[in-house]
């Protein structure tokens, strides 16, 4: 992917990584992620996870995604943004670097089932888009079909009443500590780099 230097450097200084870049109009779309290993140890070192107000990880995304989109002459997107809401997974599977997988969560040939944006950027200008790639899902076993203890992920869908029940239980504690079962089966994913301390920090705050 050919990026002007300034940007990827820009990026890099904020442990992001662009994950897709598709067309939207006359903007192109930059879909951001944590680029690991690295990103926790950087974000949670940033002010606001000291200042002990609430959502430190959607603040900081808004002030450095909003900084680089001022620096660059583009505007910053929020997957919060709504309603109506952005169309991240329709960017992201009009990338053609993450797709749908076998339990509906996107799956990205780096990220795996760990596949996550902070936000866009929407740059004014038509950026040559990378080749596909291959569908990560291709060729693989599917572990994630059967990894949920509790079923709460599948071709159906998400059940997400039944993914809270069990994390009540005692069972839970594994999926609340060291991230969702489903997630971690995913073969990409494990070379991605993703800390236990942040999959238990989202896990709790998605089940509080």
């Amino acid at each position: 992917m050919s990026l002007p230097l300034a940007l990827t450097e820009a990026l890099a200084a904020e442990h992001l990584f662009v994950a897709g870049l598709t067309a939207a109009g006359a903007e192109t779309i930059l879909l951001l992620s944590p680029d690991e290993p690295g990103f926790w140890d950087h974000v949670t070192a940033q002010p606001e996870f000291a200042d002990g107000r609430p959502d430190p990880l959607d603040r900081w995304s808004k002030r450095a995604i909003g900084a680089l989109a001022t620096a660059f002459g583009g505007r910053a997107v929020f997957p919060s943004d709504g309603p109506p809401y952005p169309p991240f997974f329709a960017w992201a599977t009009e990338s053609q670097q993450a797709f749908p997988s076998p339990v509906q969560m996107l799956a990205h040939a780096r990220m795996g089932l760990w596949t996550s944006f902070r936000g866009a950027l929407a740059l004014p200008e038509q950026l040559p888009c990378p080749p596909a790639s291959k569908h990560p899902c291709s060729g693989c076993a599917a572990p994630c079909t059967t990894a949920c203890p509790c079923g709460a992920l599948s071709a159906k869908g998400y059940d997400v009443p039944a993914c809270h029940a069990f994390l009540n239980t005692g069972e839970g504690e594994n999926c609340l500590s060291a991230g969702c079962l489903v997630r971690r089966s995913c073969p990409p994913g494990q070379s991605y780099g993703r800390l236990e301390a942040q999959s238990a920090w989202h896990m709790r705050h998605f089940h509080r």
